[in-house]
């Protein structure tokens, strides 16, 4: 059963974006996934810089198994921490993990709590575990940091920190973000009676601070001008068969728009602006390269009813739609007419400012009776 709450789907990566990212640079991720702990929220700290961490809410809050997904640098040490009490059962898997990449964790635990920690590689084909190992406790965090490479963990009772190492075992395969072994796991099985909550970082520092230190010296400082630096284009893909729209939506603040800004939608370098209140709306044909813009059409506050039966009816098929707002919209109820284009229910728009103007960008789409969007 463990083993089905572990997916490429959830972790939200799989190998297309792997192979991507190892052009370019890879994220290390410890993935933390928590049973019956629901909406927890995580905070994690680097011991070199505990005074900025990192606070993350859980994927799936309300199930039952919560996850976490933070990316972290290798060769360092971190602390875990709960805005509740801490998760009974914890599993930590080692992501993008190159074999002997490591990091140090640890997690707070009430100072009753006793343990049973162990490591297993998962097996994505089938959810089958194998290579099962137990960790042992060590008395000391000094004893834990001559064994690195062992199975041991070294829990501070004075300050709630379990701590231990995430060691990888194995190489990746290819572009794989797990071991060719499997997916190098660390089920952590905590034991207590205690329902407090568990943030240790009062406790955890200044005691486990480290001095931050550079793995890989920075290069020295250009004196001149650089040469040859940067690219001609923006490179989107490799691929030269697909193209890329570059689209942007400007929209200024009341501040801005008081000095005269205004609302601005580039279409690959090609600026369109309006200046009365209202909606602007732009549809592209999706099919040009770079592009065609089929309609432009402007509706005032007073025509904004009209717009809802516009997007349903007046949009040719394989259609871009581009929309930007000026002005006092929020009381004119559009996001009603935006669910045609492919939102799931309509948005709930906030007013900026001091409550009198309110800005919304759009794109979205028509490909025969099929719609696509985003806000």
């Amino acid at each position: 059963m463990e083993s089905e709450m572990f997916s490429e789907t959830e972790l939200g990566i799989g190998n297309e974006w792997a192979k991507k990212e190892s052009k370019e640079i890879l994220q290390i991720m410890v993935y933390v996934q928590t049973w019956s702990t629901q909406n927890l929220t995580m905070t994690i700290a680097r011991d070199e810089y505990p005074a900025y961490p990192m606070v993350l809410r859980g994927i799936n809050q309300k199930a039952t198994f919560p996850q976490y997904q933070p990316v972290i640098m290798l060769e360092k040490g971190y602390t875990i921490h709960w805005n509740g009490p801490a998760p009974r059962t914890a599993f930590l898997y080692l992501i993008n993990f190159n074999k002997n990449d490591w990091i140090r964790v640890g997690l707070c635990y009430p100072s009753n709590t006793s343990f049973q920690v162990t490591f297993g590689f998962l097996q994505r084909h089938n959810g089958s575990l194998s290579k099962m190992e137990e960790y042992e406790p060590v008395h000391s965090l000094e004893e834990l940091q001559r064994k690195p490479s062992e199975r041991k963990f070294y829990f501070d009772s004075s300050t709630g920190l379990l701590f231990l190492y995430l060691k990888a075992k194995s190489h990746r395969d290819g572009h794989s973000y797990c071991s060719s072994q499997g997916c190098e796991r660390v089920k952590i099985q905590a034991a207590t009676d205690s329902k407090d909550i568990s943030n240790c970082m009062a406790k955890a520092y200044p005691r486990y601070y480290r001095k931050p230190s550079a793995l890989k010296p920075m290069p020295s400082m250009l004196k001149g001008l650089c040469q040859g630096c940067g690219t001609r284009q923006v490179v989107f893909t490799s691929d030269p068969h697909k193209s890329y729209l570059p689209v942007q939506f400007r929209s200024p603040s009341q501040a801005e728009t008081q000095r005269g800004d205004l609302p601005v939608i580039s279409i690959n370098g090609t600026d369109f602006t309006f200046r009365s209140e209202g909606i602007l709306l732009l549809i592209v044909d999706a099919c040009s390269v770079p592009f065609r813009l089929t309609e432009k059409k402007v509706f005032s506050l007073a025509d904004v009813s009209r717009l809802e039966e516009y997007l349903k009816r007046g949009i040719p098929p394989r259609s871009i739609v581009l929309l930007s707002t000026r002005g006092k919209i929020k009381q004119l109820n559009i996001s009603d007419s935006l669910v045609p284009l492919g939102l799931a229910k309509p948005a709930h728009l906030y007013n900026n400012g001091l409550y009198l103007y309110s800005s919304v960008k759009f794109l979205g789409g028509k490909q025969h009776r099929h719609f696509y969007s985003g806000v």
